[in-house]
């Protein structure tokens, strides 16, 4: 099993869950967004291999391959804007890339999408059947339109070269691992509550985010790299949140003495997003189960842990 961007939040997650499934894995990172940190504790372990690289620029794996998880992309905001030309690149390039070791192999190839495929969406919830609404030319285009056109790419080898595609569409994700810097509204609020800063909420914070737990989210990977279903699936929680409440439940729950502050909406900042599920539980017979509450504990035990260990460093 190969994983692109598996030093990555998600790809770290699945290329552990992966080994306790027993499978082999080859993690290929660049460690531009990754952490090597993430799979540390994978080092050494039997079946476990780390490969430093862009995909963008190739991708060799010597020896069977019998799957390749298409994860590397900058995700967040802050990181996909400061690199918007390495974004793209990702996305078309590495895409290719990726297809090709897999086609290469007879592999299953499996493309992590996202819900910005959707933009703001019009249509609420989303269902894969929608096209989206998407600023082509906005600043956020160079991940939403480089996620469009790497699932444009992946169904057009399906079609044309029968690759073994499949396209999973990943809604709002949180858990441990996530940056500190990571940009997106847990990691934010996580990292103000617990040093008391004002939590930053955009708007008037009536927008929603529906958030959906890592574990649950990587059971979903694997059942649709395990299927030989295309897509796209959407892989998300449906509870939605607006995000004020959002910001409230975080602060009640790390007993954190933070006030909100409330900023102007980002450009083409997504007032709605909540996925529709009902395809994942028919085609993979999956559902997200780890309520909220339960998910931002761990966390914000992520985030303490991880606080501790660098003023140890210091």
């Amino acid at each position: 099993m190969v994983v692109t961007g598996g030093a990555g939040f998600i790809g770290s997650h699945l290329c552990e869950r992966l080994l306790h499934g027993d499978d082999a894995v080859v993690c290929v990172d660049d460690l531009t967004t990754g952490r090597h940190e993430n799979v540390a504790h994978l080092l050494g372990r039997p079946g476990f291999e780390f490969l430093h690289g862009d995909v963008s620029d190739g991708l060799d794996v010597p020896g069977p391959v019998h799957a390749v998880a298409h994860l590397a992309c900058p995700a967040s905001p802050p990181h996909y804007l400061s690199r918007p030309l390495e974004t793209l690149q990702v996305c078309s390039e590495g895409t290719r890339h990726a297809l090709a070791l897999a086609h290469g192999h007879g592999a299953r190839f499996l493309l992590t999408s996202t819900s910005e495929v959707y933009g703001d969406p019009e249509e609420h919830p989303q269902q894969e059947r929608y096209w989206g609404h998407v600023n082509p030319v906005g600043l956020r285009a160079v991940y939403d339109e480089g996620k469009r056109y790497a699932e444009a790419l992946a169904m057009a080898w399906r079609r044309a070269k029968g690759t073994r595609v499949g396209i999973v569409r990943v809604f709002n994700t949180y858990g441990p691992r996530l940056r500190p810097d990571d940009g997106r509204v847990v990691s934010n609020f996580l990292v103000q509550a617990l040093s008391g800063q004002p939590l930053t909420v955009y708007g008037d914070g009536s927008q929603t985010r529906s958030l959906c737990y890592v574990d649950d989210l990587v059971d979903g990977i694997v059942r649709m790299l395990d299927s030989e279903h295309g897509g796209p699936v959407n892989l998300g929680n449906p509870d939605e949140y607006r995000v004020l409440d959002l910001a409230r439940l975080v602060i009640e729950h790390t007993g954190s003495s933070s006030t909100v502050e409330h900023r102007p909406l980002p450009e083409d900042d997504p007032t709605r997003r909540r996925p529709d599920i009902t395809l994942a539980g028919q085609l993979l017979g999956w559902v997200p189960t780890t309520p909220l509450a339960e998910g931002l504990r761990r966390t914000a035990d992520y985030f303490r842990q991880s606080s501790g260990s660098r003023e140890d460093q210091d």
